[in-house]
């Protein structure tokens, strides 16, 4: 684990690649795992189109992002390209960063710290951790994906679920990011227009304190884990669908499917455990997402054109940052030419 320990768990609770939608959760069962096969798309791929944001003449084009992705594919960036080229500030997505209090030589010091930061605290099984069902589930899986590792048995299980997750998808020929956020950063440079990084920085005050206590300190993400487990069991082959759906543009079929997920169980984990309490990281997100909103409407207000990127579910759900800025009064238009559909009205 490198000094970015904290960095680590916040982004793969909100930056989405650690984990995808579910699907509804069934009994547990230690047989074969019951997803249905499904086949990634491949080849050129146009991506998912972009929305309009808009008030008076000043447009703002919207990515909406995705994980996981195909593998495979080469997305078609044409449109993306000449909408960045157009524009005045490419605006990317809302992201936390958490820093270390500390110089090259403390960073140093902090690194022996960090040993052993993703096991359990007292020298506890990831047995011990979760519930009996849970653990005979993950056996199966574990088998299946991870093989015969048997170092994961003494992490905690958020850790041991996005260690399931990672192997799963890659399994699936799906990717976590699909280098989609590092094309729109490159297009941007090609294009000499100014990105914009809508970021909330956290300094961490005392990092081998912190540190210290959350290796003590216990945190409850059984339910993150069982609903990974889920996903693994039965939800991939919807994750295919959905991936490839962006792939493809595939509006009508991104709509139909549900974006919520286990995030929010792992989301909870963290800021919901007493050392992020403790050390104030339990709002971190709503301050990233008010960041983002602030700049976006100072793009919208100073720029001619602005391009953004957008997880999806930010875009299509109707409690979004795009359902927010409608309500705001700004205009919204789907790729598709409709009216946002699943965006809340002011």
């Amino acid at each position: 684990m490198r000094p970015t320990l904290f960095a680590v768990l916040f982004a793969l609770a909100f930056g989405a690649p650690a984990f995808a939608q579910t699907t509804a959760p069934a009994a547990p069962s230690t047989a074969a795992v019951t997803n249905l096969e499904a086949v990634t798309v491949s080849g050129v791929q146009p991506g998912p189109g972009l929305w309009k944001v808009s008030k008076g003449d000043h447009v703002m084009w919207v990515l909406g992002t995705l994980s996981p992705l195909p593998d495979h594919i080469e997305w078609k960036t044409d449109e993306v390209d000449q909408a960045i080229a157009g524009s005045q500030e490419v605006l990317g997505p809302p992201s936390i960063a958490l820093k270390p209090k500390t110089n090259f030589f403390g960073k140093m010091f902090l690194l022996p710290s960090l040993i052993g930061a993703r096991k359990n605290p007292d020298g506890q099984t990831l047995q011990q951790m979760v519930p009996a069902p849970d653990y005979a589930r993950w056996l199966v899986l574990k088998k299946q994906y991870l093989g015969n590792d048997g170092s994961v048995e003494n992490w905690r299980p958020i850790f041991a679920a996005v260690e399931l997750y990672d192997k799963a998808i890659k399994r699936y020929g799906l990717t976590a990011s699909g280098g989609v956020k590092d094309t729109v950063r490159d297009l941007a440079k090609k294009h000499n227009v100014k990105f914009t990084t809508a970021r909330y920085t956290m300094m961490v005050e005392e990092p081998r304190t912190a540190v210290k206590t959350f290796k003590s300190s216990p945190m409850d993400d059984r339910e993150c884990f069982g609903r990974t487990l889920d996903t693994v069991e039965r939800g991939l082959g919807r994750i295919t669908e959905r991936a490839n759906a962006w792939a493809t543009g595939d509006l009508e079929t991104l709509r139909g499917l549900p974006m919520s997920d286990q995030r929010e169980a792992c989301i909870s984990a963290v800021t919901e455990a007493g050392f992020a309490k403790q050390l104030g990281f339990n709002d971190v997100q709503q301050k990233a997402q008010a960041l983002w909103m602030d700049a976006a409407e100072q793009a919208l207000n100073s720029n001619t054109q602005t391009f953004a990127m957008l997880p999806m579910e930010e875009v299509l759900s109707p409690h979004g940052l795009i359902a927010r800025l409608k309500a705001k009064g700004y205009q919204v238009e789907a790729p598709d030419g409709s009216d946002a559909e699943g965006v809340a009205s002011p």
